[in-house]
């Protein structure tokens, strides 16, 4: 689906899916996949990086915050990509980078296999307004890109074509982990008194 055919998600089309351009750009950018990494870093998780040299077990890598251990990076054509099910390196680093990247262009809806990862944009987008829950009526899941719209339309699509129950699982991760995090300090009081 190109700029011309995103063109009937109105003013939400850049906050789903990057441009005609900026996927070209990347398709067609420089990249050597045995010289291209992530590596970790305490601030910001992973940052990109080179790999200068090899010695052995060793390896030697082109960054501003020096030497560590390194993570394949995938090519530039799965920069900001849709679906991370589709990834040739699947890591943490880079599913980390790809939800920061797609978060920085406001492409807060992204597919994992069968999972929609949403991040909180603490803002309100142009992504929920009707003309965007036209444009995803009737449309598979591959059709057009990652949004709850997309997830609520093709499991109403299949209850009516398998007259079958539908389920929508949605979990908000960071409840979950508070609710852990609690219950894991209140243990640790309950054990110190």
């Amino acid at each position: 689906m190109g700029d011309a055919a995103m063109a009937e998600f109105g003013p939400a089309a850049p906050f789903l899916r990057k441009s005609d351009k900026e996927r070209l750009e990347a398709q067609t950018r420089p990249f050597d996949m045995k010289k291209e990494c992530f590596v970790p870093d305490p601030e910001v998780e992973y940052v990109k990086a080179s790999i200068t040299s090899r010695d052995c077990d060793k390896v030697t890598v082109e960054t501003e915050f020096g030497k560590c251990r390194v993570h394949t990076k995938n090519p530039p054509k799965f920069d900001k990509i849709e679906d991370m099910a589709m990834f040739t390196f699947l890591h943490e680093p880079a599913v980390l980078f790809n939800l920061k990247e797609r978060y920085a262009a406001w492409m807060i809806y992204t597919y994992s296999g069968l999972f929609c990862v949403t991040v909180n944009p603490y803002k309100w987008l142009p992504v929920y307004n009707q003309e965007v829950v036209i444009a995803y009526r009737g449309k598979k899941r591959s059709e057009a890109p990652p949004h709850i719209f997309s997830i609520s339309d093709n499991a109403y699509q299949y209850m009516l074509s398998d007259r079958e129950n539908q389920s929508v699982l949605i979990t908000y991760v960071m409840h979950i982990m508070m609710c852990v995090l609690m219950e894991a300090a209140l243990s640790v009081a309950h054990e110190m008194r």
